[in-house]
Order: C-alpha cells, then sequence, then structure tokens
C-alpha cells in the first residue's frame, strides 16, 4: 500500500489517494488533501461540504452519491460542481479521509 504523510502523520492509501482507514484522518489534514487536489485554500462552502461527507461516513458508514449529496447537504448539484470541478463527491470523499463513495468512477 502506498503511504502519504499529512499534517505530520503517515497515512495508507489506496492506489487512488483514499485512505485505507478512515480513522486514521482528522481535520488538520484537510488543506494538504485539498492541495495535493489542486483546490488550494478551501472556502467555508467547501469544508461544509467536506464535514458532511465525513459526517455521512460516520452515521451511515458510506459517503453519498453526487445525487444525494445535492439533495441532503443543502448545497445544489450546480454549486456541488463549481466547488469541486473534477467530481464533488469523490473529491469530498478524499478530502474528508473517507472511501471513494459507491457509483463515482
Amino acid at each position: 500500500m502506498p503511504v502519504r504523510t499529512y499534517a505530520g502523520r503517515m497515512v495508507e492509501i489506496d492506489e487512488e489517494g483514499y485512505f485505507t482507514d478512515p480513522a486514521t484522518w482528522n481535520e488538520a489534514m484537510i488543506a494538504e488533501i485539498a492541495r495535493d487536489e489542486g483546490l488550494g485554500e478551501l472556502t467555508e462552502r467547501q469544508l461544509q461540504v467536506v464535514r458532511f461527507m465525513r459526517q455521512e461516513y460516520e452515521e451511515h458508514g458510506g459517503g453519498p452519491s453526487v445525487r444525494m449529496l445535492a439533495k441532503t447537504s443543502d448545497v445544489g448539484a450546480r454549486e456541488l460542481y463549481e466547488l469541486f470541478p473534477k467530481g464533488p463527491a469523490k473529491v469530498a470523499a478524499k478530502i474528508a479521509g473517507i472511501p471513494k463513495p459507491k457509483g463515482c468512477m
């Protein structure tokens, strides 16, 4: 397994860069992961989506698809794609340290 260092902590990731153990993630890692994804410093709205993804994972064992994310996060689909142009659910999931949601390519 590949290993990355975020916020001074080594974590295992899969071949796509998703954490293999979501329990190793913490919020101090957000900025570095976002930079790796080409986003730079996240806005409050982007952070809202990342935290929502993490909460959904902790409560339901998985992150929502883009469609469910738009319906349940108080952020519409158009805005989600503006906030995360490379794919809202998969990029937000990666930043949140959770597995890629089912249905994401």
